[in-house]
């Protein structure tokens, strides 16, 4: 592909968003931040791909799977009302379908098609195929890791804003209440990523967010995660018990150390 396709891919996406703006201001809330999730996702992927050197096409690649792999929230929202896979649709698989019935990518080469519609059909996965060739595994590491370094800005911003102001489908329904699992420490305290299906509180979800560093995948990830700042802001939301803390800090060592490897 050429930049004049991404630019034309630019161009259909914002079209596209904009035929889900309504005036419900709590809706309009939700759309406007899967929005401006992905122009923040796109930024970080630029970000991620300068630092690792990739050739003009790789680069290219990976601002398609960027612009694209939540292009599935959209319509998830507009049919349930709610980000929460288990309750709706996989919104990575609705993604990728959404882009090829809509024929999105039909002026790419079948080849770079195929990347684009499988990264972004996977990039929610708890783990990852093990049959992957190696461009498909590459571009979906980097945008599982450009979509981490923003979905904790999101996140943070949700737990700072005034109630009325939040966009209300972001912390997926959990109730916010004292409190948190056994099991969801024990994942951290093993140095495991969290699987959602183990959370009850809105503290599980936090703790969930701050194991994805242990998902992390190039030098340039761990540096921009530190130096943004939010796992930090994220982890003084939690509860100051001894237990609580103890997992907290070791992930946020973590992230320190392999950061300054960098």
């Amino acid at each position: 592909m050429e930049r004049a396709d991404l630019t034309r891919l630019r161009d259909w996406f914002d079209r596209y968003c904009r035929t889900f703006y309504v005036d419900d201001a709590e809706a309009q809330r939700n759309i406007i931040l899967k929005e401006e999730h992905t122009h923040r996702v796109c930024a970080n992927m630029e970000l991620l791909v300068e630092s690792l050197g990739l050739e003009e096409e790789s680069r290219l690649l990976a601002m398609t799977v960027a612009l694209f792999h939540d292009v599935g929230r959209f319509e998830q929202y507009r049919r349930y009302g709610t980000f929460k896979d288990a309750a709706s649709v996989n919104h990575a698989v609705l993604g990728a379908r959404v882009l090829t019935e809509e024929r999105v990518l039909d002026t790419l080469p079948t080849a770079e098609q195929s990347i684009i519609i499988r990264v972004v059909s996977l990039h929610n996965a708890f783990t990852l195929p093990a049959d992957l060739d190696e461009a498909t595994g590459l571009h979906l590491r980097l945008i599982r890791d450009a979509d981490k370094l923003d979905i904790w800005r999101v996140f943070l911003d949700y737990y700072r804003a005034p109630a009325e102001e939040r966009a209300s489908a972001v912390s997926l329904g959990f109730a916010d209440r004292p409190g948190y699992s056994p099991d969801v420490l024990a994942c951290l305290g093993e140095r495991k990523m969290v699987n959602l299906s183990q959370l009850v509180t809105l503290n599980d979800f936090k703790l969930l967010q701050l194991s994805w560093v242990h998902d992390l995948n190039f030098p340039a990830s761990f540096r921009l995660a530190r130096e943004q700042g939010y796992l930090a802001g994220i982890a003084a939301t939690l509860p100051a018990v001894p237990e609580v803390q103890e997992v907290v800090m070791a992930v946020l060592a973590e992230l320190k150390r392999r950061a300054t490897l960098c």
